[in-house]
């Protein structure tokens, strides 16, 4: 039986692209992808700190170098993808 906390792992890092973190959060936050916009604050969409936390975690375990606080710092879709991008292509991913 899985729980919500699992939901995470629709976003593990390994060829991730943008629309597939853009439905990734879309689900954690419990709207529609084509809420999450590019510029629109995910937090004030609803995405949690503990969601967030979750995250960090999950990227930093398959060797991206990613800090809450570069979360927390921009929270919108748009930052999130272009620093994942760079991550992943800075770890080979």
């Amino acid at each position: 039986m899985t729980d919500s906390s699992d939901r995470t792992d629709a976003t593990a890092p390994t060829a991730l692209t943008g629309e597939e973190l853009r439905e990734a959060l879309a689900e954690l936050i419990g709207v529609s992808p084509s809420e999450v916009e590019d510029d629109a604050n995910l937090i004030q969409l609803g995405l949690e700190s503990l969601q967030m936390m979750r995250l960090v975690t999950k990227w930093r375990r398959a060797g991206l170098d990613v800090a809450f606080g570069d979360l927390t710092g921009t929270p919108t879709f748009a930052a999130w993808n272009e620093r994942i991008t760079r991550e992943l292509a800075r770890s080979g991913g």
